[in-house]
């Protein structure tokens, strides 16, 4: 195949399960704040005392830096999101929302700098994973960077008031969800390809397919909760991606390396272009409105949160009754 060595049946299969276990144990983490602290607090307490040290250590395909990084990174947001969740007085503080697009970009530049320090290497194995560097490394850390410089809309962040109180974030709509899929999954091929079949394609359709069925406008918490749980997996059996029934090995063609990043980096560009135009065309600040409020496409995210109240003007920051941030 293009991307990937021979898929066999039970891999498709296990592809089904990993997807199916990530999108429910979110579903689980998000409707419970006693499951959210169990699985994000009490959970990798016990892996990073009794099971990460004997298997992410040096050598194993999860005992990098990044890897480390990337794990307690994605609990931190975790535990950051359900604060602005389940604290009002948090919610309620613009500077707290800050929190949110912060650390995404954090989450993000992880992976830029990881390209780019791939990109510099030889070809051959480095710490259990198949690395092949090139131009595409290049490519798509630039994309990364352009994904990051058109995070927008975060003012108007704020909590549902249904038993979930999911952190909905309207303004981050389906053309900037797709832009980074592309980028996150040229990212994971190009730097842990092997891992791609599931780090890559299971994993993002994992937070994307609540964000557009479950819960709209909730994408980064989805995000947030079905990065933990497949690190915290994979850190504890490294194997799975690499040397048991299920693995599927990367192509490691340059053609599809290229093809990938040149994707990200055309869907990146896009929405770049498409904000720079909106942003002066209407004179918005990205800094301090939301950008998408008279699209469709917002529009549906906040008619489908019980609780929102919104008056939609044309765009800029939406007008809203007079309640505190979080809390409408």
């Amino acid at each position: 195949m293009f991307l990937f060595e021979n898929i066999t049946p039970l891999s498709a299969l296990m592809f089904v399960v990993v997807l199916a276990a990530l999108i429910g144990l979110n579903e689980i983490s998000r409707r419970s704040r006693t499951a959210g602290i169990a699985l994000f607090v009490v959970v990798p307490l016990l892996l990073t005392v009794f099971v990460w040290p004997h298997t992410a250590g040096a050598g194993s395909s999860t005992g990098t830096w990044f890897h480390w990084v990337k794990v307690y990174s994605a609990l931190a947001g975790c535990l950051g999101f359900m604060a602005i969740r389940y604290v009002p007085r948090l919610a309620a503080n613009r500077w707290v929302l800050l929190f949110p697009p912060v650390i995404l970009s954090i989450n993000i530049l992880e992976a830029v700098i990881r390209d780019f320090q791939v990109a510099g290497m030889e070809q051959g194995v480095v710490d259990g994973v198949m690395m092949v560097p090139g131009p595409w490394n290049v490519m798509n850390g630039i994309a990364g960077i352009l994904n990051i410089v058109t995070i927008c809309g975060w003012v108007g962040i704020y909590v549902s008031r249904d038993t979930t109180r999911d952190m909905i974030w309207p303004d981050m709509l389906w053309f900037w969800i797709v832009a980074y899929d592309l980028w996150n999954f040229a990212y994971v091929y190009n730097c842990v390809g092997d891992h791609a079949f599931y780090a890559g394609l299971a994993l993002l359709l994992s937070c994307t397919i609540p964000a557009f069925w479950l819960r709209r406008g909730a994408w980064l918490q989805h995000r947030a909760h079905t990065l933990a749980f497949w690190m915290m997996f994979t850190m504890a059996v490294p194997a799975f991606v690499s040397d048991s029934p299920f693995a599927v090995q990367s192509s490691h063609s340059p053609a599809a390396l290229m093809t990938v990043s040149v994707l990200s980096l055309v869907a990146n560009v896009a929405v770049f272009v498409y904000q720079v135009h909106r942003v002066r065309t209407r004179r918005l600040d990205p800094l301090r409105d939301e950008l998408w409020t008279d699209l469709p496409a917002y529009r549906r995210v906040v008619d489908s949160i019980p609780g929102h109240r919104a008056a939609l003007p044309g765009a800029g920051t939406p007008v809203r009754t007079p309640e505190p941030v979080g809390t409408v």
